[in-house]
């Protein structure tokens, strides 16, 4: 039972709703497990970011995989790691290390390198073949590039992606949240690109890269409790549930359970 249970309530959410998806820079495996003690219950996806894997040992990062599936969390390595075994043509490679540490999910970017809409629809195939769960993420890290698409190639891109299969699609905000995807240089969102995605495509299929506690309560007032984040620092994730649950004064007597 929880501390003060009568204020509140759990929040009730389908399978594909309410996604919190938690990003570890290189957390020690006693750090991730005094972290799920407390927030554990809150976390979906653990994404080990972008090429820290690759710097650990293996009977760690294994160690913090198996942490992750006891508490109900499915565990991926960034997408930058993928790039690289993409673009020296690893790719194999990468799968078969990814499936054997126990890895369950697998995300498929191009925010540094370039990746045709067949190739990137050939892997899409791939990874759900071989039994990973398909996260795409749409968008590019540097905001030149970024800025070139439109709200509506968004869609496209997000479009292409389910069709090939993807579990879900990630809509790039990077670990800053500032000057890409639908954010400008502030760390703002820019409304009327979110209507735009918000109008053509499903918004249960996409997780909003939200690092910052603005962008998180936006888009809780926005699509509700159960909408999909991601890229939540591990300090930040109580803080966020409060929010979900109108437990914070951004939410406060605004969201309903």
């Amino acid at each position: 039972m929880n501390a003060f249970d009568f204020l509140t309530k759990d929040r009730i959410r389908a399978p594909e709703e309410g996604i919190t998806m938690m990003l570890d820079k290189g957390m020690g495996p006693n750090m991730v497990e005094d972290f799920l003690e407390i927030s554990g219950p809150y976390v979906d996806l653990a994404k080990l970011g972008w090429g820290t894997s690759a710097i650990h040992e293996r009977e760690l990062i294994k160690y913090k995989i198996d942490t992750y599936l006891s508490n109900d969390i499915i565990p991926y390595p960034g997408g930058t790691l993928f790039e690289l075994a993409y673009i020296r043509d690893k790719f194999d490679e990468f799968l078969t290390e990814a499936d054997e540490l126990g890895f369950k999910a697998i995300e498929i970017s191009d925010g540094t390198v370039d990746i045709t809409p067949e190739e990137r629809n050939r892997i899409i195939g791939e990874v759900k073949d071989v039994g990973f769960m398909a996260l795409t993420e749409v968008g590019k890290k540097d905001p030149k590039k970024d800025h070139h698409f439109t709200a509506i190639d968004r869609v496209n891109l997000v479009t292409l992606d389910l069709e090939a299969g993807a579990d879900k699609v990630i809509i790039e905000g990077r670990e800053g949240g500032k000057d890409l995807g639908i954010y400008n240089n502030k760390g703002d969102v820019k409304e009327e690109d979110v209507q735009v995605l918000m109008d053509y495509l499903d918004v249960k299929k996409l997780i909003w890269e939200a690092p910052q506690k603005n962008q998180q309560a936006y888009l809780i007032l926005k699509f509700g409790s159960n909408v999909n984040l991601g890229n939540i620092s591990p300090d930040e994730i109580t803080s966020l549930e409060t929010m979900r649950r109108g437990l914070r004064g951004d939410t406060l007597g605004k969201v309903d359970l």
